[in-house]
């Protein structure tokens, strides 16, 4: 089959249009063509009074060998690469060495999905509740139900990803194909088939439960082992000093993984363990520093949610073209380099969505945003976020970036009324340094509640001189972008991990043999599809490390 590229064609394109274009640029005709998929579609809004949808295509023709020749000089004609996932090892049906998952989240899930479908039956720790006794618990929080601080945003089945966007795209490079794995799995799961071709795919919250379940009795059926409201409280490490020291410092002792104590009071013994435990496991990451597991701060960032209505975001991107199905909600993306020295950048835009409170410690208060498939909610919102550095914003110490979030966090909860209640300020008071008495048009989504007050109060002063500065460069881009009445909503600080489990070119940690830091909370990730991908590298580095592993049968997927 060929692979052609950068198809162009009107927004309102006929169902005849694809083929005709494919017959023009091969110069074919229609005897020619057997027949065509769709691969991607993404659109070019820049001029929104003539949107150009931009597809990718695989064509099965007659002599694609004569073709291809003929076109030798063109990139955009070429042959369709092998995307199937191939294995790299499988395990005897006698396994006696089962490797464990911690945590499952999007990483851990296709972590041990992989491993599932290579034969070796892994044991999953969770330290949350299922999908959905997790989900009555989250919305319970949000209707003014106790917080439970092992079952709510971050913690449970599925991850911190289930109550999100459910984005489907990142900047990850994905040479091997992994993405088209994560995708795959996905639909088998339930998810629309369109995300395996439309150029910013998502799936919400609701599709997402109902998808992770269907991967969990997957696995199970494979022979994998789930353990909920299971966390790991301690590792039994041992000292290895026949192993080279990675980190090349004297100071930080080699160590190898025999077992895991865990919560429920039980010892589990095991040789290899992924950690893929999510950004705010913030006891585990303590307890790895302790215990002597190389850890070391890494740069995240610090900011607040912000809602606009909608319709305003798609009549800025889409003008005329706003509400076309095949557009849906318009999101953004925002950059902007400050005079300080910082950058301020929208992050984790949520189209028709929500702002969450996504608390997991009692006495503080997170923020977070939400979208179901629809996109169908009033409000437009994102993280308008600042980046800060260990060296520069919290040195000192490994967890220090924890500390910081966690002081935020109850200054918000303080500010918000000690009630779970969010602090907000309207976009056009917080400009102009005064706080906010009463809401103008965009209405807030956050739940349970907000009190208006003034933000600056809850952030470092660089974070409200930053993005002071930046919200009007963002006018420029957006009109209506510093609107008075839009809405900030505080503190957002879990963008990303604060801390990074140090791994090397084999996938465990530099210092603790069989141990395979993963995913968002490890620094590798960001989002569900880059953890998907980052759980699907380790798990193969695992296969290929386990004393059981045999050859890989390369049949493709199972």
């Amino acid at each position: 089959m060929l692979r052609l590229t950068d198809i162009k064609l009107p927004l309102d394109h006929d169902t005849l249009a694809l083929e005709q274009a494919i017959l023009t640029k091969l110069k074919i005709d229609k005897t020619q063509l057997r027949s065509f998929d769709v691969f991607k579609r993404g659109y070019d809004a820049r001029n929104n009074r003539d949107i150009q949808l931009i597809y990718t295509l695989d064509v099965d023709v007659e002599n694609p060998a004569e073709l291809l020749s003929q076109f030798a000089q063109d990139p955009r004609v070429r042959v369709t690469p092998d995307m199937r996932y191939q294995f790299v090892a499988h395990a005897p049906p006698t396994i006696t060495s089962r490797p464990v998952v911690v945590g499952l989240g999007p990483c851990g899930l296709f972590a041990a999905l992989i491993l599932a479908q290579m034969g070796f039956k892994p044991i999953v720790l969770e330290r949350g509740k299922a999908v959905r006794d997790r989900t009555k618990d989250t919305f319970g929080f949000w209707r003014k139900k106790p917080l439970d601080p092992e079952s709510n945003v971050q913690f449970g089945e599925g991850g911190a990803g289930t109550f999100s966007d459910g984005k489907l795209y990142s900047q990850v490079k994905d040479r091997k194909h992994y993405g088209r794995k994560v995708l795959h799995e996905f639909v088998v799961a339930g998810a629309p088939e369109e995300i395996m071709y439309v150029s910013k795919p998502h799936i919400g919250t609701f599709k997402l439960v109902n998808m992770v379940e269907k991967m969990r009795e997957q696995i199970i059926a494979l022979g994998g082992e789930i353990r909920f409201s299971t966390r790991v409280d301690s590792f039994d490490l041992v000292p290895d000093d026949a192993a080279e020291n990675a980190a090349q410092d004297q100071a930080i002792s080699n160590l190898s993984l025999r077992g895991l104590h865990l919560s429920t009071g039980d010892y589990l013994p095991c040789s290899q363990v992924i950690l893929a435990v999510g950004h705010s496991a913030r006891d585990t990451f303590q307890t790895l520093y302790d215990q002597g597991v190389y850890v070391e701060a890494k740069p995240f960032s610090i900011g607040f949610r912000i809602e606009h209505e909608q319709s305003m975001i798609d009549r800025c991107r889409f003008g005329d073209n706003a509400g076309h199905p095949i557009l849906g909600a318009a999101d953004y993306k925002l950059v902007h380099h400050c005079d300080n020295g910082r950058t301020v950048y929208s992050f984790c835009m949520c189209p028709g969505g929500t702002v969450v409170a996504a608390a997991s410690e009692p006495g503080r208060v997170v923020t977070n945003g939400m979208s179901q498939y629809s996109r169908h909610e009033r409000n437009a919102n994102s993280a308008i976020v600042v980046g800060i550095t260990p060296e520069q914003d919290f040195p000192g110490h490994p967890l220090a970036g924890i500390e910081l979030q966690r002081k935020l966090e109850a200054l918000a909860y303080q500010a918000g009324g000690e009630n779970y209640h969010a602090p907000a300020q309207l976009i056009g008071d917080f400009l102009a340094g005064r706080p906010s008495n009463e809401l103008g048009e965009v209405k807030p989504s956050y739940t349970p509640g907000i009190t208006l007050t003034d933000l600056s109060t809850v952030v470092p002063d660089y974070v409200t001189e930053s993005i002071r500065e930046a919200i009007p460069a963002f006018d420029r881009q957006i009109s209506g972008f510093a609107k008075q009445d839009g809405l900030l909503t505080g503190v957002e600080t879990r963008t990303s991990s604060p801390v990074c489990v140090k791994r090397g070119a084999d996938y465990q940690s530099i210092n603790v043999k069989g141990l395979y830091p993963a995913g968002e909370g490890a620094g590798y990730a960001g989002g569900i599809w880059s953890a998907g991908i980052d759980g699907i590298r380790v798990a193969e580095a695992l296969a290929l490390a386990h004393p059981e592993a045999q050859p890989a049968n390369l049949n493709g997927e199972n």
